[in-house]
């Protein structure tokens, strides 16, 4: 199967310094784990120590030198998110830890606010726990009630049962934009204009769907949007949270302390303006400006030729994990999913498994991935799961081929 030519993979190696570094028993590093943190080009590991060593200073406190600096690469970031995903405005980007921190504002200062006895909140079964575990307890506290959409055998939507679970006391459908196990892409801009009709509200989980393929929240109109810098190549310790600016306004803070306040008064105080509301304390101010620095990088590579790159990455190893004798894989034929292939073979934990492909320099994912109830749904209580990231290549995935008869041999599996 001959790979797409659109994208130098070999250069865009050289850009991640850590790809070229032994490991300790001499083999090279095959990294696999994408879905959980991708690796650093060097541009956003120089950007970092740029900011430590050269015009630190905390941010929106100082209008000395080095304060301007990092105020214009903080905003100089929020703008290039904006464009990433076709915010209208800045102002609707706010910095967060990442998508877990993003998605409980929205539960805490939306839902907490807004949801009342005999309202709903839509999501499913292969939610990331950061998009269920919130909405279980939001729903709890204010007597609103949490309903599923079910999944078809495959681990997609099941569309036909939408119009049975979304209805006009849907207040808001908490959804994917991938699959982190699965690989599931949902069909988001059909569920979005069924959830317009019911006059509910969209927030979009965005940790994996945004570092792989294009995201417009404006087609479809998606009114929350998370996702984490870590996964996109750069820093850990920020993310975005996107919120359409009529609904951040009309939302409360989640966190109280320094620079999200107006006026402090003794019996009460005002909100700053946004994003200022959102952000109080201190940010973390090299990661947040070293993520410009990976959106840039990857927006510059295009998010078409990537998305092309890893979907052939993924039906390679579907079809040669198709092959392996006792190996079940989880989810939707490609034609369904991003660059996520989890998996088990008969006789074979998952931790073992992983165990043994870490020997071959392959590093993969073992467990139930923070998706328990899918897990429970699908009958097995871990799996391994393989993530392609834009520098894997089809030797890569040999690998980890190599890696799985390798541990098949150790496990004296027939």
């Amino acid at each position: 199967m001959l790979e797409p030519a659109s994208l130098d993979i070999e250069r865009i190696r050289d850009d991640f310094p850590i790809l070229h570094k032994p490991l300790a028993n001499g083999s090279r590093l095959v990294f696999l784990d994408n879905a959980s943190s991708t690796q650093k080009p060097q541009c956003v590991i120089d950007k970092e120590i740029e900011v430590y060593s050269e015009y630190y200073a905390n941010a929106y406190r100082g209008v000395y030198r080095f304060g301007a600096l990092v105020d214009d690469g903080i905003e100089g970031t929020r703008k290039a998110a904006a464009n990433l995903i076709g915010a209208a405005e800045p102002e609707e980007i706010v910095f967060t830890s990442g998508t877990t921190m993003s998605i409980n504002i929205v539960a805490n200062g939306w839902g907490r606010k807004f949801l009342k006895p005999g309202d709903e909140v839509l999501v499913n079964e292969m939610e990331h726990h950061a998009n269920l575990v919130p909405w279980q307890r939001i729903t709890e506290e204010t007597s609103a009630t949490l309903r599923y959409l079910p999944l078809t055998s495959d681990g997609r939507l099941d569309l036909d049962q939408l119009d049975d679970v979304l209805t006009d006391r849907t207040k808001l459908v908490a959804v994917t934009g991938m699959s982190n196990v699965l690989g599931t892409i949902p069909p988001i801009a059909e569920i979005a204009a069924k959830a317009k009709q019911h006059g509910a509200l969209v927030l979009v989980d965005g940790a994996q769907s945004v570092p792989h393929m294009p995201v417009d929240v404006t087609n479809p109109t998606i009114d929350f949007l998370a996702f984490s810098g870590h996964k996109l190549y750069g820093p850990t310790g920020i993310g975005v949270l996107y919120g359409r600016r009529e609904l951040l306004e009309a939302m409360d803070p989640f966190l109280a302390g320094g620079h999200m306040i107006a006026e402090v008064h003794r019996d009460h105080s005002t909100w700053a303006e946004l994003p200022a509301k959102f952000e109080a304390g201190t940010l973390p101010i090299a990661q947040a400006i070293a993520l410009g620095t990976a959106i840039d990088y990857v927006t510059g590579l295009g998010f078409d030729a990537i998305h092309t790159h890893e979907s052939h990455l993924l039906k390679v190893a579907h079809e040669k994990l198709s092959a392996v004798k006792g190996l079940t894989i989880y989810g939707p034929e490609p034609a369904h999913k991003g660059s996520i292939v989890s998996f088990a073979i008969d006789g074979m934990h998952p931790q073992d498994l992983a165990m043994l492909l870490d020997r071959k320099g392959a590093a993969v994912r073992h467990g139930h991935h923070c998706t328990m109830p899918l897990h429970t749904l699908l009958g097995v209580s871990a799996t391994c799961r393989a993530s392609f990231g834009v520098y894997n290549t089809e030797a890569d995935v040999d690998v980890l081929l190599e890696g799985i008869e390798f541990a098949r041999g150790k496990l004296r599996l027939a």
